[in-house]
């Protein structure tokens, strides 16, 4: 019995004071060096117990303001950290310095405004989530040369420019979401640093048109969304090196014709593959050239009985799909 009681003291000192303990108000799961924080009155990061160990924290749903390169140095073996719906306010410099292994960090739907130089240097980020906060500008100082990064969400921010500084600094990118801002220009040549890039979606902003040349060097582009945008008119050579384009929404925009030629180069498009809905179309002789793409590719458009006439009057609300040669004195 004695050899027993030895036996439970040491496990629940090594429980309490070793690699087991837990900060209050935060549940930890040893085996897998996962530590969950989500306790609303929690208005200070969980220091004290916090487990060196630990290689994944989630903070979630708390009052904290601000986290500091002390805060995150006390769990150097972190890989993923996920910092959602905080009252975050403040990041230091250098804030990764003591994370050595860090490759994802979330910070979704915060506080954040201004964020210092060298914010995410230090660490070999491939993840970084800032969507729905109050960031106005993205700074290229925020990171290293040659970032790791290969996943960026600006999403749902007050950024009114693209930051081209910023693209020059990720190599390696292969997402980047910037939708539901407020961008009203994408600068010429400005992605061509982002020769990897996948993914590339920039709905919910106030773009009018595109420069020809923006996406030349997109040639691994796969999914572009541009769906409710101000769009009204788009160059005839816009698509010409996107021969990997899966998906391609246009849909809820102010296209009023398609350019002949436009889409011909988006052979790889999957089934449903674009969108082109809620449009003010006008069918005259220059929808000829939709009328006639749609009919060869019905299967790789979504809805495409939906995409429909808004001019001339005769023809409002009627499916381009069902239009025939005499309705818009077109010749075969």
């Amino acid at each position: 019995m004695k050899s027993c009681s030895i036996v439970v003291f040491v496990l629940l000192a090594y429980f309490c004071h070793g690699t087991f303990s837990c900060p209050a108000s935060c549940q930890c799961y040893p085996r897998r060096t996962e530590v969950v924080c989500n306790a609303v009155p929690l208005t200070e990061y969980p220091l004290e117990g916090l487990p060196e160990s630990t290689t994944m924290l989630t903070i979630q749903f708390t009052n904290i303001t601000s986290i500091s390169e002390r805060h995150l140095s006390a769990t150097p073996l972190l890989q993923e950290l996920h910092l959602f719906e905080n009252q975050l306010q403040s990041l230091s410099s250098h804030l990764l310095r003591g994370v050595p292994h860090l490759h994802t960090l979330d910070l979704t739907r915060n506080k954040l405004s201004d964020l210092p130089a060298d914010v995410f240097s230090h660490a070999p980020l491939r993840s970084l989530v800032l969507k729905n906060n109050l960031i106005k500008q993205a700074d290229a100082e925020w990171l290293s040369d040659n970032s790791s990064l290969t996943w960026l969400d600006l999403s749902e921010n007050h950024l009114t420019k693209i930051p081209t500084a910023l693209f020059q600094k990720l190599p390696n990118l292969e997402n980047l979401d910037l939708s539901n801002n407020r961008v009203e220009k994408i600068p010429a040549n400005c992605l061509d640093p982002l020769t990897k890039l996948e993914r590339l979606n920039l709905q919910g902003n106030k773009l009018e048109t595109l420069d020809a040349n923006v996406l030349q060097g997109m040639h691994n582009l796969s999914y572009l969304f541009l769906t409710r945008n101000k769009l009204n008119k788009l160059p005839p050579n816009l698509f010409q090196n996107l021969s990997q384009l899966k998906i391609l929404s246009l849909d809820d925009n102010q296209l009023s014709n398609i350019p002949t030629g436009l889409l011909d180069p988006l052979n790889s498009l999957e089934e449903d593959g674009l969108d082109l809905t809620v449009n003010p179309l006008q069918c005259d002789g220059k929808v000829g050239y939709l009328w006639r793409w749609l009919q060869k590719n019905k299967k790789k458009v979504l809805l495409a009985e939906s995409i429909t006439c808004a001019l001339p009057e005769s023809l409002s609300g009627r499916s381009v799909m069902t239009l025939t040669e005499n309705d818009l004195n077109l010749q075969s």
